[in-house]
């Protein structure tokens, strides 16, 4: 079975850089001297990743602690301001840190953000009107705007959604895709090389949607008689797109009978029918993930396939995460 990924209890592999609002490690560095410490991030998932911490406000030197600020005026371009006294504007300092910061950030593989700030938040950050009334439009923080901006294809987040299973387990999927196609850059692209990835995907992509990995694999058709410096960051492109779109029930399960279908010769009786069984009770929400997976996995190393053995649908992030135990 594919094996990708290793506890730091074995033979290690670097941990993935992935970017973080400084204060959710616990620094105390927002506007009242606090921390918004998230335990999942320290405790959870420092286990693989190094965090990589950044908060604009004091980069753009306005210490700790501070008035607070707010967004104002064009949701699509808002200005920071001071709350109580809109004539102090820190939105030139904010842009001007994120352009002195992101260019150190361009290895990272992940980012998360801080929820309703001002210079981090991702999603629907409160922009005033210039008479103080909230407006109905939400928009993004400097910071995290710049950021976006210039790293379309970063898997970021916010704290509060890492709540969520299943966004929380599309956000690592996304992120340990985002490292195997940096490792696959560092190594030299080849077209082999996006043959290789495109095949042991094949399951994670489908799982996302079935319809783009049928165009995925077109984008490859073909890809020998191509440039793969130019073909393999189209690819990319589309594979992140594919990932981004949130796995169901039904497209795991569509996953899951793809799979069984390779042990039809195979099973027989009642073992194929109880797997049969745990498909249907996954589909109906009676089950997690885990189980059906882990039937599939024990008959798949009864019964090899070289070919499903690579697939990355396995273990697209380390088990101990247990990520599908509540899918």
């Amino acid at each position: 079975m594919h094996e990708a990924w290793m506890t730091d209890a074995g033979n290690t592999q670097a941990k993935i850089r992935v970017g973080v609002s400084s204060c959710l490690l616990g620094q105390e560095v927002r506007f009242n001297g606090t921390h918004k410490h998230m335990p999942l991030l320290t405790q959870e998932l420092a286990r693989y990743f190094e965090f990589v911490p950044t908060c604009p406000e004091m980069g753009a030197g306005m210490g700790v602690p501070r008035l607070p600020i707010r967004l104002v005026g064009d949701p699509a371009a808002p200005r920071a301001v001071r709350v109580n006294d809109p004539a102090v504007d820190f939105t030139r300092p904010l842009q001007d840190y994120a352009a002195e910061r992101i260019p150190q950030l361009q290895d990272l593989a992940g980012y998360v953000f801080i929820k309703n700030s001002p210079s981090c938040g991702l999603f629907r950050v409160k922009v005033y009107h210039e008479n103080g009334n909230t407006g109905m439009t939400p928009g993004r923080g400097i910071f995290a705007a710049a950021l976006t901006s210039a790293m379309p294809l970063l898997p970021v987040e916010e704290d509060g959604r890492l709540c969520d299973p299943v966004l929380r387990e599309n956000f690592i999927t996304r992120v340990f895709a985002t490292h195997e196609w940096q490792q696959l850059c560092a190594r030299g692209l080849t077209a082999a090389g996006l043959i290789d990835l495109h095949s042991r995907y094949k399951y994670t992509l489908m799982a996302h949607a079935s319809g783009d990995y049928a165009k995925l694999g077109q984008l490859l058709s073909d890809a020998g008689k191509h440039d793969p410096f130019e073909l393999g960051p189209r690819y990319f492109t589309l594979m992140m797109q594919t990932l981004q779109r949130k796995a169901t029930r039904k497209t795991n399960t569509n996953v899951l009978m793809h799979l069984q279908g390779y042990l039809k010769k195979q099973l027989q009786g009642s073992a194929k029918s109880s797997l049969g069984k745990v498909i249907e009770q996954y589909r109906q929400g009676i089950v997690p993930l885990i189980v059906p997976v882990t039937m599939l996995k024990h008959y798949f190393e009864l019964y090899p396939d070289p070919y499903i053995s690579r697939q990355s649908f396995w273990q697209p992030y380390p088990d101990e995460l247990s990520l599908r135990n509540l899918l």
